[in-house]
């Protein structure tokens, strides 16, 4: 997810929406592949619940 979803000189624009996640990266995983991965989970909307009734 690093080099897809971690861009450190994104300059960020009037019209974007900023969101704060804490992540807390199991040993040996370095902190800017779990903000990665927390990315790539936001963008695609895995986290949310789906269902019908």
């Amino acid at each position: 997810y690093r080099l897809t979803y971690y861009t450190p000189d994104y300059q960020v624009k009037d019209t974007d929406i900023l969101a704060a996640f804490r992540c807390n990266p199991q040993p040996g995983v370095p902190p800017e592949e779990c903000g990665a991965a927390v990315a790539a989970e936001s963008s695609t909307g895995t986290w949310t619940t789906v269902w019908t009734d």
